[in-house]
């Protein structure tokens, strides 16, 4: 199969807006949880989205960023939904990702 670099990217566009969108349906898949399991959550998402806009010259703040993820304010976001880790968690964390 052969696809274009302009749909490529745009099915690459359309998959990260659907990516996006479910983890904000997903209210209850916590961050920690996202960690353990992939390796990476929403704060790393709206970090490579910073990312990507600077390696473009745009000025993307990280708050701007995680907004575009969360679909609101970070803060906001984690007074409504994050809970606090467990010691499960917590102890599945550090073993996973020694730095």
């Amino acid at each position: 199969m052969t696809i274009d670099q302009k749909t490529e990217i745009e099915l690459e566009a359309a998959v990260f807006r659907r990516l996006v969108e479910h983890l904000r349906a997903r209210t209850d898949v916590q961050n920690i949880d996202l960690m353990n399991l992939a390796g990476f959550c929403r704060n790393c998402l709206s970090n490579w989205y910073e990312e990507a806009a600077k390696a473009k010259g745009l000025a993307v703040s990280r708050e701007d960023a995680r907004e575009r993820v969360y679909g609101m304010d970070y803060a906001d976001w984690k007074a409504k939904y994050q809970n606090e880790a467990n010691p499960v968690q917590d102890a599945a964390f550090k073993s996973n990702h020694k730095h």
